[in-house]
């Protein structure tokens, strides 16, 4: 189960199964660019995460396992792709 302070983008539980999706992609595209091979880990996670929700959790934890440069890289980019107008 994913604690309430992690529900956020993809990690949410009121998303249907198509804006998880394609918050999935955005967050992966951003791990990718952002990390490079740091990060192949958590890509393939939240590639597995589109057709398979056991694998949010694991791609959680491997997003807390990055280095905290890249993690907050990632979710700076996150969040301004995200930002509500």
């Amino acid at each position: 189960m994913i604690p309430a302070a992690d529900r956020w983008g993809p990690f949410r539980s009121d998303l249907d199964s198509a804006e998880r999706v394609a918050c999935l992609r955005c967050l992966r595209a951003i791990v990718h660019l952002s990390t490079g091979p740091r990060g192949q880990v958590l890509t393939s996670l939240l590639l597995r995460a589109e057709r398979d929700d056991a694998a949010l959790e694991p791609a959680l934890s491997a997003l807390a396992d990055l280095d905290a440069l890249d993690r907050r890289r990632v979710w700076a980019s996150y969040a301004a792709l995200n930002r509500l107008a």
